[in-house]
């Protein structure tokens, strides 16, 4: 069996061209999840070390808190599995406060007060008493130790930090009433209680860390029932699960955190099953494919295609508004809702829609776009009458690899996008078993779009 790392090819040079990223909302109630906050293995040593290059701390030297001199990559990584607390957090802290992750000449002063710990909004920095927390090394250990050992473990025991901050607890932030929804959340007010730099810190761990998931993805944020479709940087709310298992297959389903989900603005709910029929207070009757509504010009032809006046749903003249008006659907429109025939001759497959014929190429092909579809036998006098359109292609949000290389990719907008390596795959929190294989010309189909990237890539 070949190892999973060997499924990736080695694709050449990555040019990194992102397309722009959604605004981050910053939501004051909820800033990072718990686990988030103590994932101390979200990082390994090399892979800080990697993401301290964009900055003077790849080759920074200082005493960590024990007085040994270490590179920081190393004191932030020890300290991380020291003190159970995520690196990815660590390096965001060191940012916020001292923007010493990025900034190429960093004073001696933002190395020593590194993570801000010690230092008050009146406090004066020649102050003796701060004299013990000055230094890199003690900077992020003490915050460290901090957060983990005083401030969720304090909630943990107690439900609330020494001070007035805990999950549920209403408190007055810049003259702002925030109510902390978990203890990270609290634990950060705590150590910064301030909304400015809260936000501060959610558009830095966004530029870092947060993924830009492909258009098709469909995301669950962890603990939370709803589902939502990735689509153009929106995460668009699928409201019922029949609009979801008519659509969508739901093996694909990816849990995030919360603090990921919200990273995308809310787009158009999916509430409607794909096919459904509706009819406005007009008496105006439609055809939902996917995001359009096509007219049907009247009850004569309503019938002679076959619905039923049973499966109407009663929807607004606004609902209506809030999607596409398509084409007309009148007597002379061939299969609206599409079906899918085989030639008795050959088994040659085709999609038929609007008096279009689409070759499917692979039956991996078929099972992606219409799971549940009823397969035709047709004569080929059949399949001639329809004009010949383009190949069907995979749709988005499908994993796929050829049988003939290694290479992964997943389907947005019509593209494949490289996978390059297997960190990266399980990042994202794609499932292997969901890979799906096909020939190289059916991949062929799909033009190559950018490489997702990791995070902090």
């Amino acid at each position: 069996m070949q190892h999973r790392s060997q499924r990736f090819a080695i694709l050449g040079a990555l040019v990194a061209l992102l397309l722009p990223s959604p605004s981050f909302a910053f939501d004051p109630n909820y800033i990072l999840s718990d686990a988030e906050m103590t994932d101390s293995q979200a990082m390994d040593l090399n892979q800080i070390q990697a993401f301290l290059e964009r900055g003077t701390l790849a080759t920074y030297r200082s005493p960590d808190w024990e007085g040994k001199t270490r590179y920081a990559a190393d004191i932030i990584w020890r300290t991380a599995q020291d003190h159970n607390i995520n690196p990815r957090f660590l390096l965001v802290l060191l940012q916020k406060e001292q923007s010493l992750v990025e900034d190429p000449d960093p004073s001696q002063k933002q190395y020593d007060w590194a993570t801000g710990y010690g230092v008050c909004d009146n406090c004066s920095l020649s102050d003796t008493g701060l004299a013990r927390w000055q230094g890199f090394g003690k900077q992020v250990n003490s915050a460290a130790m901090q957060f983990t050992e005083g401030y969720m473990l304090d909630i943990a025991e107690h439900g609330v930090t020494a001070g007035k901050y805990g999950p549920d607890l209403p408190v007055k932030i810049d003259n702002t009433i925030v109510t902390p929804e978990n203890a990270a959340t609290a634990a950060m007010y705590a150590y910064t209680p301030h909304l400015h730099g809260n936000s501060n810190f959610v558009a830095i761990w966004d530029r870092w860390f947060g993924k830009e998931y492909p258009t098709g993805t469909l995301l669950q944020a962890a603990g939370q029932d709803g589902v939502y479709r990735i689509e153009h940087g929106y995460r668009r709310p699928i409201s019922s699960k029949s609009a979801l298992t008519s659509r969508y297959n739901s093996a694909l389903i990816i849990t995030v955190s919360k603090t990921t989900l919200e990273q995308y603005p809310i787009g158009t709910p999916i509430s409607l099953p794909n096919y459904s029929l509706v009819k406005d207070e007009n008496g105006n009757i439609y055809l939902l494919v996917d995001d359009t509504m096509r007219q049907i010009d009247s009850m004569s032809t309503f019938r002679s295609i076959g619905f039923s006046e049973d499966e109407l749903v009663d929807i607004t003249s606004t609902e209506v508004a809030a999607y596409t008006l398509g084409t007309p659907i009148t007597t002379a429109t061939q299969d609206p809702s599409g079906r899918v025939v085989k030639l008795s001759t050959n088994g040659a497959m085709f999609y038929l829609k609007d008096g279009i014929r689409q070759a499917i190429l692979d039956p991996a092909i078929l099972k992606a776009n219409f799971p549940t579809a009823t397969v035709e036998n047709a004569a080929p006098v059949v399949i001639e009458q329809y004009r010949e359109g383009k190949f069907l292609k995979l749709p988005d949000g499908t994993l796929v690899r050829s049988f003939e290389n290694p290479a992964v990719y997943v389907i947005a907008d019509g593209m494949k996008r490289p996978i390059l390596s297997e960190s990266v795959f399980l990042d994202y929190g794609y499932d292997w078993d969901n890979i799906i294989f096909v020939s190289d010309d059916v991949l062929n189909l799909h033009a190559t779009g950018d490489a997702l990237l990791g995070s902090g890539s």
